[in-house]
């Protein structure tokens, strides 16, 4: 009998031995796997980061360009009004008077 109980009992320590060793390779595997999903977030924020710093830069862009071009279209229309005022503000005036006198 006591051999049984004595068996049992090493059973039971061989069992208990397997299962600290499976809770520390647990333990191991988990680390190594937030390691890795740490490794992951840190260089999926990196990429995202870069690819909005380009999208900015290009926007940035983008929109000083389009600023560029309408300041030009401006200057161009008002350089275009100022030379029609000098050469007809005669005509605005009298039109202008011609309004006036007639209320």
């Amino acid at each position: 009998m006591n051999t049984v109980v004595k068996k049992l009992a090493d059973i039971e320590a061989t069992a208990e031995a397997i299962v600290e060793h499976a809770q520390a390779k647990k333990s191991e595997i988990e680390k190594k796997l937030q390691a890795q999903r740490d490794k992951f977030d840190r260089e999926l924020e990196e990429n995202t980061q870069e690819q909005l710093a380009q999208i900015r830069q290009e926007a940035k862009e983008k929109m000083e360009r389009i600023l560029k071009e309408q300041r030009e279209k401006n200057h161009s229309t008002i350089d275009n009004l100022k030379k029609e005022f000098e050469e007809n503000h005669t005509a605005y005036a009298r039109e202008i008077l011609a309004h006036i006198v007639e209320v």
